[in-house]
Order: structure tokens, then sequence, then C-alpha cells
């Protein structure tokens, strides 16, 4: 039996990890920890094979007052965690960072392969970035150090981006048909890639996503269609927003190209349990 370690108890993704291991009562064994004050370092961690660090700060500001606090969350905090399970020789540390440290890219035509260099465009992508290069630093045969770039993730109760267009497909006639794509990782397919990773305690840079690429367009046609909803998609708004998406950036996140090359996200076993129809009919349950 595995013993996980999952930091931040109120983690989106931490809580949806400690669901679909509890599918293997007899395989692991998953405690949570809070990191908001000092309290956590009086945890013994010398006892779990592997540390999932999911807690940090997961929305994008720009108020100039907030940069202190996402560096001292996503990027010291991490550091210092990491710091301690390598004393108290842990195993395996597994860090959540994000694609959000490649910045809104738009060369390649929004593709990212394995030459695409990180260039976070605000102080969210920039202090996980930070703390990568500071936990890998700490790498040694004994500590397996594992970092997890995914695109945006969406499920069930999800936050973010994916709600915002969920709403709009339940209740708009239209929606703009934008001939986009996009990475993206149901939260089933996130949690299976995690239980593998603990599984054959991995380390490296590692880049899941579902197996097909979204288009906006049809992505909020699924939602629609999931309660029973019919929507027109039109291409009347198409070329606008084809211009805006490089100078908005709203419009941009929501109708430009951000993708993995599908080679990176590729792993010796199928984390893939879902397709996009069948994630969003899981997402979209009443």
């Amino acid at each position: 039996m595995k013993r996980i370690l999952i930091t931040g108890k109120n983690s989106y993704v931490g809580n949806s990890l400690e669901e679909w291991l509890s599918q293997y009562p007899k395989d692991y064994e998953v405690h949570k920890i809070s990191v908001r004050d000092n309290q956590w370092k009086e945890h013994d961690f010398s006892i779990y094979d592997s540390i999932v660090h999911v807690a940090g700060i997961a929305h994008v500001s720009r108020d100039p007052k907030m940069e202190e606090l996402y560096y001292k969350v996503n990027r010291d905090l991490t550091i210092d965690i990491a710091k301690k399970a390598k004393i108290e020789k842990v195993p395996q540390f597994i860090f959540m960072s994000s694609i959000i440290v490649y910045g809104e890219v738009v060369e390649n035509n929004g593709v990212i392969d394995e030459e695409t260099k990180p260039y976070p465009s605000n102080f969210y992508g920039k202090s996980k970035l930070e703390a990568e290069q500071g936990i890998k630093k700490l790498q040694d045969d004994d500590f397996k150090i594992a970092i997890i770039r995914p695109p945006m993730i969406y499920g069930k109760d999800s936050k973010g981006n994916y709600p915002k267009l969920a709403k709009i497909a339940r209740i708009s006639p239209v929606f703009p048909d934008v001939n986009n794509k996009r990475s993206m990782l149901h939260i089933d397919n996130l949690s299976e890639f995690l239980k593998l990773m603990i599984d054959n305690e991995e380390k490296g840079l590692f880049f899941p996503q579902n197996k097909e690429y979204v288009r906006t367009s049809e992505m909020v046609r699924l939602i629609a269609e999931a309660h029973g909803k019919k929507i027109y998609l039109t291409k009347l708004f198409s070329f606008i927003l084809s211009l805006l998406r490089y100078k908005v950036e709203l419009v941009n996140k929501v109708f430009g190209n951000l993708v993995y090359e599908q080679s990176l996200s590729r792993y010796v076993e199928d984390y893939c349990i879902n397709d996009l129809k069948k994630s969003i009919e899981l997402t979209e349950r009443i």
C-alpha cells in the first residue's frame, strides 16, 4: 500500500484525486493537510511514499498588491514543503504547475512543442515557473520530482472559464462558430494520470491533456446538448473575433489557439478515461 499526502484541504484537484484513489482502498492510504498556516511544519512527512502538492493560488490576478502573495504561496511555500519532504526522505514529490508558464502563446499558431520556452505573462505564471526551478535543484536519486503542467482543467464543480462558458451554453440561443483549438484536461483524466505518476514513481516534466483538442464552439454545443438544448453556431462574428484574439486577452482565452503538441502528452499507459463528449456529460450531470 502506498501512503499519499495531498497538500491543500480545499483543492479541487486534491479532493478529486482523493476521491479517485478511494476506488482502490487496498492500494492507497490518502491524507490531506492544510498549509495555510505553519502547522504543516510539525506534520511527519517521513511516513509517505508520495507528496502531491496542489495547494496554491489558482486564479489569475493583475492586482500589483497581490504579487508578493503569489510568490510567497506559489513559489516559496512550494520550495519549503519540498525541502521538508527531502529532509524527511519522502521518495517522490509531485508538483502541480500549469500551462500558464508559457503565457498567452501566439507564436507557432499557439502550439507548444518541446522547443517552446516558458514565457509567463503574469505573476501567477512567473510564480509557478520559479517554483519549478526551485524544486528541480532538490532532485537526486533518492528524491524524485514530477512536475505537471496541465492545460485548463474542467469537471463537475470546477472553477475558472469552463463554468462561464457552460452558463452561456445554457442560456444563449447562438454562439460564434470559430475554428480554434485548445488543450483541455478532464478532472478524471488528470486524476488517473496522477495515479500513474504515483504507481510508477515517476520523475520529470509532464504535459497531460485529453486525447482530442477542443474547439470552443463545439464544446459549447455539447454542453447545451447535455441539457437537452440546441444552440445555433454562427460564423457571423468569426472574422472579427479572429482579429481580436491577438489584441484582447479575454477573446484570446476563449477563441484563441493554445495546445500542447500531442506527442508531448503521450504516456506509456492510457490515462484518458473519458473522451470529450463523455466528460461534458459527466460535468453537466445534475
